[in-house]
């Protein structure tokens, strides 16, 4: 079963950051998950809330902001105790670190809330600019961002994450081209693992904290998880 750090080793070091990022390479993770939205001024940058206030010492809305203006912020208020002063990274910054390893990365879109006309394409964009194909799958709460993606690059997987467990969701996958299922783990089953891996889907769980979860879903068969302590 694969590990990733979601939104790197958030357990331990602010999220988002390349601290956070950089620290899940030395827990010898499988791969790291991680969000994507978009500045004022276009530019794909990785951070998980719509707003800022949660994770940095700013207020206000992503889109409120060009991407100089957002570096300008402390992306470190949730683990001052690990890490000093964290600037939120670029998609672009990311994937440049990123290449240098053997990491497979879940990329988060997030046009669940706010939809970001144009995200699917400029993420594309960077991921093909550091030839990343390979190495990089999509998922996201929006469908129809999944769907897009599916026409504009067939090749690269992508996974449907939702909220509450979808009954026959191996079958909904299937039918719309999506290689993977991305449930929570509250209410998930078995039966649900095993309908998805019976039409061909693999089965990604957000997001497990415990090692009693992670053994339980282990016996089930299930691909991947996405935890917050990786080296847990």
């Amino acid at each position: 079963m694969n590990i990733f750090a979601h939104r790197g080793y958030s357990g331990k070091y602010p999220e988002n950051t390349m601290t956070a990022f950089k620290k899940a390479v030395e827990t010898h993770c499988y791969g790291i998950e991680l969000d994507v939205q978009l500045t004022k001024d276009g530019t794909v940058v990785v951070i998980h809330d719509e707003r800022i206030d949660r994770t940095t010492d700013g207020s206000g809305w992503v889109e409120e902001f060009a991407f100089d203006e957002l570096r300008k912020f402390n992306a470190n208020k949730t683990h001052p105790e690990t890490s000093g002063r964290e600037a939120i990274p670029s998609f672009d910054e990311y994937c440049a670190w990123v290449k240098q390893t053997d990491l497979v990365t879940n990329v988060e879109l997030k046009t669940g809330s706010v939809y970001y006309s144009g995200l699917e394409e400029k993420t594309l964009a960077v991921i093909k600019k550091y030839g990343l194909e390979e190495r990089m799958f999509f998922s996201s709460f929006n469908p129809l961002s999944l769907i897009l993606l599916k026409k504009i690059a067939p090749e690269i997987p992508c996974g449907l994450l939702v909220e509450r467990p979808v009954v026959h969701a191996g079958t909904m996958c299937r039918q719309f081209g999506f290689e993977y299922y991305h449930p929570g783990i509250d209410g998930l089953t078995k039966a649900a693992v095993e309908e998805c891996h019976a039409g061909g889907r693999k089965v990604h769980v957000w997001t497990v904290n415990t090692v009693e979860d992670k053994n339980t879903l282990v016996s089930w068969g299930v691909d991947g998880i996405f935890t917050n302590y990786p080296e847990l």
